[in-house]
C-alpha cells in the first residue's frame, strides 16, 4: 500500500505544473506574479490606473519600479479586501447602468461607446471589470473618506490669501453722488470758484440733491447726481480716497480728478465679498478637498496596511 501510494505521489508529480507565482498574500487575497504584467499593460492605456493610489510614485516610476508596483498592486488588494468586508460589490447589471449613463452623457449609442473604448486599446470586457472595480473604489472611498472630509470657506479664504497676501475676502460697496464742475467751460480756475461757492452753499444748509440739480455740469447727470454703486478699486481713485474718510450720509470738500471739479456725497456704504475671492472660491475648496483626500487616504491605507495580514515572498 505505501508503494503504490508513492507510486501515485510520484506520477502526480512528474504531471504537476507551476501556473504561476505568488509573490504576497494580503489578508484572503494573492497578488500573483502575473498581476504585475497586467498592471504593466494598464499603465500603457488611458485613465487604468488610480492616481490616487500613487502618491508620491509618478506614474513613469511604476512603470519600472518592481517595488512601486507591489506596493500598489498591494493598495488594491487591500482596498479589495475592504469593498468585501464591507459588502460593496457591484453587480453585472450596476455596470451595465453605468455605460448606458456613461453612453448618454457623451451622446452616443452604446455601440459606438465600445468603439471608442476599443480604440483606446481596451478591450469592452476589460473596460468593464476597469469599471466595476472604479464603482466599488468609489463606493468605498464615500463611506471611509469622502464622507468625513469638511473643507469651509474660512479655508479656501486663507489659502487664498496665503497666496495673495495682499487681498481680502470682503471689500467695500460704496453708492456715491457728486455735483461735477466742467474745466471745459471756461477753465479749470473758473471750475473750481463754481465749486467752492456751491460747497459755501452746502455748507450753510442747502440741500445737497437739489444744489446737484441747479449747477452740476455733468452731461450724464442723473437724479440728485447719483453715480451708481461701486466695489473698491472700480472708480475714480482720488473719489475713493476722498470718501474714505466721510460717513455715509456726510459730503467731501472740493475733489480733483482728471475728469474736473466734484464735490461728492457718500450715500451708502456696506462690506462685501470681493468678486476675485468669489470667483476663485469653489476652486480653491475643490483643490484643498482633493489634497486632504489625498492625506486621508494614505493615511487610512497606511492603517489598514498596519491592521492586515501582508506576506511578501521576494
Amino acid at each position: 500500500m505505501i508503494n503504490i501510494l508513492a507510486s501515485l505521489f510520484i506520477l502526480g508529480s512528474a504531471h504537476a505544473v507551476v501556473v504561476e507565482k505568488t509573490v504576497a498574500i494580503v489578508n484572503s487575497e494573492v497578488v500573483l506574479e502575473s498581476d504585475f504584467k497586467k498592471l504593466e499593460e494598464r499603465s500603457g492605456k488611458p485613465g487604468m490606473i488610480d492616481d490616487a493610489l500613487l502618491f508620491d510614485t509618478s506614474l513613469s516610476d511604476l512603470k519600472k519600479n518592481r517595488k512601486a508596483q507591489l506596493n500598489y498592486l498591494i493598495n488594491e488588494k487591500i482596498l479589495e479586501s475592504e469593498i468585501k468586508r464591507l459588502n460593496l460589490a457591484v453587480t453585472s447589471d450596476r455596470v451595465d447602468q453605468e455605460l448606458r449613463e456613461m453612453a448618454k452623457r457623451n451622446n452616443v449609442d452604446q455601440a459606438e461607446l465600445a468603439r471608442i473604448i476599443k480604440s483606446q486599446g481596451i478591450s469592452l470586457p476589460e473596460y468593464r471589470e476597469f469599471l466595476k472595480n472604479n464603482i466599488e473604489k468609489k463606493s468605498l472611498m464615500d463611506t471611509e473618506i469622502i464622507s468625513k472630509l469638511r473643507v469651509s470657506d474660512e479655508d479656501a479664504l486663507n489659502e487664498y490669501i496665503k497666496a495673495n497676501p495682499n487681498s481680502s475676502s470682503s471689500i467695500d460697496e460704496f453708492s456715491v453722488s457728486h455735483i461735477f464742475f466742467d474745466p471745459k467751460k471756461g477753465g479749470a480756475e473758473a471750475a473750481l470758484k463754481r465749486a467752492e461757492s456751491t460747497l459755501s452753499k452746502l455748507r450753510s444748509g442747502q440741500n445737497f440733491e437739489a444744489l446737484a440739480q441747479q449747477y452740476s455740469e455733468d452731461p450724464n447727470f442723473s437724479s440728485g447726481g447719483s453715480l451708481g454703486t461701486f466695489k473698491s478699486g472700480e472708480f475714480l481713485p482720488e473719489i475713493e480716497a476722498s470718501i474714505s474718510s466721510v460717513k455715509v450720509g456726510e459730503t467731501t470738500p472740493v475733489v480733483k480728478s482728471r475728469m474736473g471739479y466734484h464735490i461728492v456725497k457718500l450715500t451708502n456704504k456696506k462690506i462685501t465679498t470681493d468678486p476675485k475671492f468669489a470667483r476663485s472660491k469653489d476652486a480653491i475648496k475643490a483643490r484643498l478637498l482633493e489634497a486632504s483626500f489625498k492625506r486621508q487616504l494614505k493615511q487610512w491605507l497606511q492603517s489598514k496596511r498596519d491592521e492586515s495580514f501582508i506576506r511578501i515572498n521576494e
